[in-house]
């Protein structure tokens, strides 16, 4: 039995979730509103302040998608409830970041500006010119539009220059030598 999978999720005060036919989850919160499907063989229960997710058997394709449905159940849960964030850094002589308007601008090196369009669901913060901080309920949208703008400048491994993730650790390599 999948040890994620048989993990009871508790829905907190003020959500609700429910579950329509064909398993269209609906999870509405202080946040905002997520849905999603969930495969149809699996079976999910909302009884009182806890959803289960439960198995028809142990087929592998069964036991694979159990846990990975019962997280991403609990990942919109905790969307609707405290939200996902992602920080950036800015990392390069000259390299910054602004907010204009609803557009995150970007001075990395280009002979131009990169200019990233808020899109709906994410919201950028920009505390300061070498800081990004991307905010949203869906965790994948969240991360998919982090690596976005990451991969606008991603940090080369000889100076660090770029836009990383804050908890990322780029390696530096060594750099050529004056052979002679």
């Amino acid at each position: 039995m999948s040890r994620i999978g048989k993990a009871p999720i508790a829905i907190p005060a003020g959500v609700t979730v429910k579950v329509d036919e064909n398993n269209h989850v609906t999870v509405t919160g202080p946040k905002g509103t997520l849905e999603r499907n969930i495969v149809p063989q699996l079976g999910v229960e909302v009884d009182g302040a806890v959803v289960r997710v439960t198995r028809p058997n142990d087929d592998k394709e069964n036991r694979s998608l159990h846990g990975l449905s019962r997280t991403l159940i609990a990942n919109m849960v905790k969307g609707v409830t405290e939200g996902f964030s992602k920080t950036l850094e800015v990392n390069g002589v000259g390299y910054r970041a602004a907010k204009e308007g609803n557009a995150l601008v970007l001075n990395v090196g280009f002979s131009h500006q990169v200019t990233v369009p808020e899109i709906p669901g994410i919201t950028i913060d920009v505390p300061n010119a070498n800081t990004i901080v991307i905010n949203g309920t869906d965790k994948q949208l969240v991360g998919q539009f982090a690596a976005d703008v990451r991969g606008k400048r991603p940090p080369e491994p000889y100076k660090g220059k770029g836009i990383k993730y804050a908890d990322e650790v780029v390696r530096h390599k060594v750099g050529k030598t004056g052979a002679k």
